[in-house]
């Protein structure tokens, strides 16, 4: 398994994402949809961009009861995205209902990730309106560690945990970083953030840039610099 950069095209319409994809002649990058454009295009979009021939990460980040999960997994495994996700607050039950439901009849699947803790989210939030106390690193690894005894794929994480996501839970156990951002770059409303040389060096397997490429002046470029600090 090699590295890869994943564009986030969070867009409100088709045509806005199409617009921004059409800019990449003869080049597919691996792109999340996220719910925005999800709720806006629906299925469709999913289907029309695995057209085209994009690996997909659809990031739904479902959270609910074990059934409704396993039954909405089985759903979106029929979209033949390459990765998908939900929350590990659902608990260990819900991550292997999620993983029954997504694996089709040949036994094949979908990547299944789960979200830790969002990379908006600090300690003193995650204290002050979570009521969760522990050290946002250990929530983190514990999080990633159930999420490997249910059987998912890895974890979304933010870069400055994936290394000790590694270490607690094998190299092979997929760290998926959002929060990456140039060094001469705006953080945005991330809390927790690191740029894509810094991400290559402590380990991510994927990272996931939207603005610094989706906002740049030249997007083409942004993703080919993204693709030289990260995966080169």
């Amino acid at each position: 398994m090699g590295k890869d950069v994943i564009i986030a095209c969070d867009f409100d319409s088709a045509e806005k994402t199409f617009a921004f994809l059409d800019r990449f002649v003869g080049k597919k990058p691996f792109v999340k949809i996220g719910m925005e454009l999800y709720y806006a295009e629906g299925p469709s979009i999913v289907r029309e961009i695995k057209k085209r021939g994009h690996k997909i990460f659809l990031d739904l980040k479902l959270h609910d009861i074990p059934n409704t999960v396993k039954k909405s997994m089985a759903v979106l495994s029929r979209l033949d995205v390459d990765m998908c996700n939900l929350h590990a607050g659902g608990t260990c039950r819900m991550m292997e209902a999620a993983i029954e439901g997504l694996t089709r009849e040949d036994g094949t699947r979908p990547l299944l990730i789960a979200v830790t803790q969002l990379t908006s989210t600090d300690q003193e939030s995650m204290e002050n309106d979570l009521l969760i106390h522990e050290p946002i690193a250990e929530v983190v690894m514990h999080y990633a560690a159930n999420a490997k005894k249910a059987g998912l794929d890895g974890v979304v994480c933010s870069p400055l945990e994936a290394g000790k996501v590694h270490e607690r839970c094998g190299k092979d156990f997929l760290t998926v970083t959002p929060g990456v951002r140039f060094a001469d770059g705006d953080v945005g409303d991330q809390k927790r953030v690191m740029t894509p040389a810094e991400a290559k060096k402590i380990g991510s397997d994927y990272i996931v840039v939207g603005r610094p490429i989706t906002a740049a002046a030249d997007p083409v470029a942004a993703y080919e610099r993204c693709v030289a600090e990260f995966v080169d």
